[in-house]
């Protein structure tokens, strides 16, 4: 008797195939479907959190005199960067394809609050080290 280990690793799938398209229970499907689906108000709770931070961060920044010599150069350069870092957050996020929204006063939202928080950070860093002055 000739035994083929594929036919019976064939078999096993078969098997565990079978036991895993048994129909599920609607409690069941509604406890996976709960477990999965985002919180209704995620992208405006995330949105808010980065608005605070971004708020923080620019009382950080901006609690000391900025220095007068090129004020306003300064602070076109830090936007740039801030908006710059940003963008590529938001390409990591497209890959990852979690940049996705369903109506256009998320996507602006959560957008706006990202390049916001993104150009204090970067603001916080440039005033705060002392390096670039």
């Amino acid at each position: 008797m000739s035994w083929n280990f594929f036919e019976a690793l064939g078999m096993a799938a078969d098997a565990f195939s079978a036991v895993a398209t048994q129909p599920v229970k609607d409690s069941e499907a509604r406890a996976r479907k709960r477990g999965k689906q985002k919180d209704k108000y995620f992208t405006e709770k995330v949105s808010a959190r980065f608005i605070l931070a971004s708020v923080i961060l620019f009382v950080v920044a901006f609690k000391d005199p900025v220095p007068a010599e090129n004020y306003v150069q300064t602070l076109i350069v830090t936007s740039l960067i801030g908006f710059a870092i940003s963008g590529v957050f938001f390409f990591i996020l497209n890959l990852m394809e979690l940049y996705y929204f369903k109506n256009v006063f998320k996507l602006l939202l959560f957008s706006c609050s990202v390049i916001v928080f993104f150009i204090a950070l970067v603001m916080c860093v440039y005033f705060q080290s002392g390096v670039f002055i």
